[in-house]
């Protein structure tokens, strides 16, 4: 019988806990951005990084350290202020806002639960920031979007209707005949939003509205 050797498994060189969450506390006042930090360092799961495009959380306090965050990044971010202006609500929301935390409330225990709350996801807004906040987008939609035809979704009424159709399994002959357009139509409404979006192709379309909740 031939002897099967056992090779070992190569170490990581990340010394990192897996289950670290890579946080960068941003302010503009380096007292402050210290005080956050001594917050939450030595926290279980909690890594913290200088670098604000490797984190996972941001941490900020309210106006002007938000406008060092660029509204592409893709972290979550924790936003630490006392009555935020709407224009501060809507520059934390473009930077992916996901828990508000009034300054009275950062302790070191709020602030490490909310940072897992916006590690998985999940929101938290006070009550009179959510109400500005819900007002915002409906002036928004009535105001912007709607005389556009697009949605808060960023689909327009033609794309969402011709991707829940794509989604039932019909081809852009059906399409076009339950919609009333001609086919040419249904066709460049899809190359459209292929090309804005950056998808490959119809089903990626189709699953890109899905996994979004888009349809």
């Amino acid at each position: 019988m031939t002897a099967v050797t056992a090779w070992p498994t190569p170490r990581s060189t990340d010394t990192r806990p897996r289950s670290a969450t890579r946080v960068c506390v941003q302010a503009t006042d380096p007292l402050v951005r210290a005080g956050l930090r001594s917050e939450l360092t030595g926290k279980p799961g909690i890594e913290l990084l200088d670098d604000l495009t490797a984190a996972e959380v941001v941490v900020a306090i309210a106006e002007p350290a938000l406008h060092d965050m660029p509204t592409t990044h893709t972290s979550r971010l924790v936003l630490i202020a006392d009555q935020p202006r709407m224009v501060e609500l809507w520059a934390a929301v473009e930077r992916g806002l996901a828990v508000l935390v009034p300054r009275e409330e950062a302790t070191g225990m709020r602030l490490l639960r909310a940072v897992a709350d916006a590690r998985r996801g999940r929101g938290d807004v006070p009550p009179e920031q959510l109400g500005s906040l819900l007002r915002g987008l409906s002036r928004l939609h009535a105001e912007t979007l709607a005389p556009r035809d697009l949605s808060l979704n960023g689909l327009t009424c033609r794309e969402a209707d011709v991707l829940r159709l794509l989604a039932d399994g019909l081809d852009t002959g059906r399409i076009a005949q339950q919609l009333s357009y001609s086919e040419r139509t249904v066709k460049n409404t899809l190359h459209s939003l292929l090309t804005r979006l950056g998808l490959h192709n119809r089903t990626h379309a189709v699953a890109y509205a899905i996994r979004l909740g888009l349809i």
